[in-house]
């Protein structure tokens, strides 16, 4: 019995080992394979929200880390930094809805320095499926509604659900998503006016990496 116990025992950790080595071998193999994928998906997000045409930088290699309240929290955001012709013209800012009716809604936001919305996506939420979910592009059309409007001041009462005497669009049975999403996406476009002046304080997201 002890002998039997002994040689499965072994059996078994061979093919442990194995496995495990097999999987180490797959990973080395295809590691460079999926970081080029997710770069090409990444690039892609930014180029929904700030359009190619603007810019002629790598924005993904200009990246830098924000942390402000304007942003939904404390923790520090990615921002990415669009250049023509080594000019600073836009940016991408990542920020949080704090406020979603099932929890916080992760926003990517790209505008320029003039209070100009080029375009929002929502990155991660919780919302309700058939009712908050409109947020996302997948479900609805309804992001887009936010892109090239301007924001003038913190007082622009134009950004916000019609039910709060905005410009946009509620969903039915559902208004706190759709407000949530609009506020942040004024108070992130707000702070992107700012950002020229902060450039050269801002720490790179290698910094923050060390």
């Amino acid at each position: 019995m002890l002998e039997t116990m002994r040689r499965h025992g072994i059996i078994l950790a061979i093919f442990a080992a194995c496995t495990t080595g097999l999987t180490a071998i797959v990973y080395l193999l295809t590691k460079d394979q999926i970081a080029e994928q997710a770069a090409l998906q990444h690039k892609v997000l930014l180029d929904q929200v700030v359009p190619p045409n603007l810019y002629n930088n790598k924005m993904q290699d200009e990246c830098y880390l924000v942390t402000d309240n304007a942003l939904g929290n404390q923790q520090p955001h990615h921002l990415y930094l669009a250049r023509k012709d080594g000019i600073p013209v836009a940016a991408a800012l990542e920020s949080t809805a704090p406020d979603g009716y099932s929890g916080a809604i992760q926003i990517l936001v790209g505008a320029d320095f003039s209070g100009k919305v080029l375009g929002v996506r929502v990155t991660e939420h919780h919302e309700t499926p058939g009712l908050g979910d409109k947020i996302d592009t997948r479900i609805s059309n309804w992001i887009y509604s936010l892109s090239g409007k301007r924001v003038a001041s913190h007082d622009d009462h134009n950004w916000a659900v019609k039910k709060d005497g905005g410009e946009f669009d509620q969903f039915t049975g559902a208004t706190i998503t759709p407000r949530a999403v609009v506020n942040a996406a004024k108070r992130t476009t707000l702070y992107l006016k700012t950002v020229p002046t902060q450039l050269s304080v801002l720490p790179t997201c290698e910094d923050g990496e060390k």
